[in-house]
């Protein structure tokens, strides 16, 4: 049975001493599942540092479109990969909602991170107005149109309803379960789709139970080495 992945999305939170002291912990556990921490840009390669003798990854939360160029603040996929990063979340509903990212940027960002040699965490999910409209599954399957033709193993697709995200509600399996499956049917049966939202080390094993779910992409509980651990241990 493939290994279940978790992914930590520290946002725009740490410090280096939260980053030495948290990772440090990460870095001493015997840990089975495939993980990966996105933590902020500034503290990649200290994070790269310590986890060097580990299995754990480092991703960023964001790139640019662009690969080069007059784009003052923008960070490539290519200086990500150069700094040692791995992966990348691409598309969050932070992302979407809070700066105006659209799809097609998203699907654009996508394509520079796979040509980087990144792995690409593809977020989708719908809104609390969109889930009551009825309107959630062609939400979310307008948003992977930009997916296809992408080859299936260099990516992962997050299913974060953005009512879930940091709400502290987590959406229930008769709500996961089926929105999982359809990511799988319009994509392929071998894509790899994550839960994010509110995911704790206490509901973490009851999730990683859903049928459909292939790993969970974690916030708020990845700023706690106790909670982050726990949440890794719960994942086969």
């Amino acid at each position: 049975m493939a290994k279940q992945m978790v992914i930590g999305n520290w946002k725009l939170h740490g410090s280096i001493g939260q980053i030495k002291s948290v990772l440090g912990e990460v870095a001493q556990a015997r840990l089975a599942a495939n993980v990966g921490v996105c933590v902020p840009a500034p503290y990649i390669m200290l994070a790269k540092q310590i986890l060097q003798h580990t299995h754990v990854q480092c991703g960023a939360q964001d790139v640019s479109q662009y690969h080069i160029g007059p784009y003052t603040g923008e960070i490539s996929s290519g200086m990500l990969a150069d700094v040692g990063c791995e992966m990348v979340i691409i598309g969050h509903s932070e992302r979407r909602r809070l700066f105006g990212e659209t799809t097609e940027q998203a699907g654009v960002k996508l394509r520079s991170a796979l040509d980087a040699g990144l792995f690409g965490v593809y977020c989708v999910g719908e809104s609390a107005e969109e889930r009551r409209q009825g309107n959630a599954e062609k939400v979310v399957a307008a948003q992977l149109e930009v997916l296809r033709g992408l080859p299936m193993g260099l990516f992962a697709v997050a299913y974060e309803p953005s009512w879930a995200v940091g709400s502290g509600v987590v959406a229930s399996g008769e709500q996961i379960s089926p929105m999982h499956a359809l990511i799988k049917e319009k994509l392929d049966d071998r894509v790899k789709v994550l839960y994010g939202g509110s995911v704790k080390s206490g509901n973490a094993a009851e999730i990683l139970a859903v049928d459909y779910v292939d790993g969970v992409l974690v916030g708020g509980a990845a700023l706690s080495a106790f909670e982050f651990v726990g949440i890794c241990q719960a994942a086969r």
